[in-house]
């Protein structure tokens, strides 16, 4: 089965407008109609304090080939929060022994086709990260600054996720 065919079966909690489980669907049905869903957003950072950037791979169901600011993904059902960001930043990055990656906010993004609670997280990874190809085409870690002038260039060719640099931009606000 295909990383795409995987993802679409996966079972996600839907939740209402104050994100309380109301049911359940699978993942293709949740983006096919528009259902509210939870999702995580992990900033990562190295030691010396740059931020881990990625090109997802033309393979992901949603937002395929774009570049991200932050790893992360859905909330499977029965899941909490907490649990699905150490998984995502774990499997995205290819390590096992992240520390727990941080609470920081939390919003929903929404856009005519998306729906979904944001909880936003950051961590230090000092391990030597292995991103899983089947997400990750391209990888690096950049300093802040130079992450700021890729993001200007990407951003205004429509090739950042979008969730992505919402999240960037309200962590850099805090």
């Amino acid at each position: 089965m295909t990383q795409q065919g995987r993802s679409a079966d996966e079972l996600l909690d839907i939740v209402d407008d104050q994100d309380r489980v109301v049911g359940q669907r699978l993942r293709g049905e949740v983006y096919a109609e528009r259902l509210r869903h939870r999702s995580t957003s992990i900033r990562v950072r190295d030691a010396a304090g740059r931020i881990f950037v990625h090109r997802r791979t033309p393979t992901k169901l949603i937002f395929p080939g774009m570049y991200d600011v932050v790893v992360g993904g859905v909330v499977g059902a029965g899941e909490d929060y907490d649990t699905a960001a150490l998984r995502e930043a774990q499997e995205e990055l290819g390590v096992s022994g992240l520390p727990q990656p941080e609470r920081r906010l939390k919003f929903l993004f929404e856009t005519p086709e998306f729906s979904w609670f944001l909880q936003v997280y950051e961590v230090v990874c000092t391990l030597p990260v292995k991103p899983q190809p089947e997400e990750v085409e391209w990888w690096d870690f950049l300093p802040e600054d130079e992450l700021e002038r890729r993001l200007a260039g990407w951003a205004a060719a429509g090739h950042v996720v979008p969730d992505g640099l919402e999240c960037h931009r309200r962590l850099t606000a805090l």
